[in-house]
């Protein structure tokens, strides 16, 4: 069940992406994430209760808010980023550079990445530079600086989230849904008006953050089946199916260097999973 899991949740995350990109492009990005986290805070909170945990710790729940403020800036900015930029850009660099990320944070906290996760290391850098082009000013890449910050916010969210004992279920996740909510509310509320959507649109943005959140879950569920390496390299490949369904759907152009970018990229995540 681990491998089957981990690869649901690598398909609810690429649909996720695709389908908040399309949405973000719709109606204010604002409200897709903000509609989104309440949505997943709906679905953690009904999963948590029907999976009930051995013992639910403060500091887990704790642990959980911060990795919940981590994903609320992903989506607040990865959605920005697909909003006006190339979907087959913007999720592979949120994706390379946020694994990247967690490496690094790993480091500082005494792991000690192989030599195969350095080389994903190493290989990231000249990918993202591919991606965004190569230097050649391509408007495909508009989207890249919102994908980087996003990605900081994919790195908070599983090393946070990683802090969290098993025992405490998937309460840490509905906490990280409340946590994404409370921090976005502000911003929101100072906008009311790009809150008001039509019901459609506001369905739709709550089911892609249930969407979200149910891919976590998966994860969650895939790495306390002890299969951490099979469960992180199948997950990783999210990106795949965004970038495959906005060349396929929305005709996305990309030159030479960018798909080599993309390659790379790919590369990169699975190596540095694989670290």
């Amino acid at each position: 069940m681990g491998p089957l899991l981990a690869l649901a949740s690598a398909v609810c995350y690429g649909i996720v992406d695709f389908s908040g990109g399309l949405l973000s492009r719709r109606v204010h990005f604002a409200a897709v994430t903000l509609l989104g986290q309440i949505g997943g805070l709906l679905l953690a909170t009904t999963a948590a209760l029907l999976l009930p945990a051995d013992a639910v710790h403060p500091v887990d729940l704790l642990w959980g808010a911060l990795s919940g403020i981590g994903s609320g800036a992903a989506m607040h900015f990865l959605n920005r980023g697909l909003s006006h930029g190339a979907m087959s850009v913007v999720v592979p660099v949120s994706a390379v550079t946020g694994v990247g990320l967690s490496v690094v944070c790993g480091v500082a906290l005494g792991d000690r990445p192989s030599a195969v996760a350095w080389l994903g290391i190493a290989l990231s850098a000249p990918a993202l530079w591919m991606v965004c082009g190569g230097g050649g000013g391509t408007d495909e890449g508009g989207g890249v600086p919102d994908g980087l910050v996003a990605s900081a916010g994919v790195a908070l969210q599983y090393i946070a989230l990683a802090q969290a004992g098993a025992s405490s279920g998937l309460w840490p996740v509905a906490a990280g849904r409340a946590a994404a909510v409370l921090v976005l509310l502000p911003a929101a509320a100072r906008h009311p008006r790009r809150l008001r959507l039509p019901r459609v649109r506001a369905l739709q943005a709550v089911l892609v953050g249930a969407g979200a959140a149910l891919g976590l879950i998966l994860y969650l569920l895939a790495v306390q089946r002890q299969l951490l390496a099979v469960a992180v390299v199948l997950a990783s490949l999210y990106p795949a199916l965004p970038v495959i369904l906005g060349l396929a759907l929305l005709h996305e152009r990309l030159g030479c260097k960018q798909v080599v970018g993309l390659l790379a990229a790919g590369v990169a995540t699975v190596l540095l999973s694989l670290g």
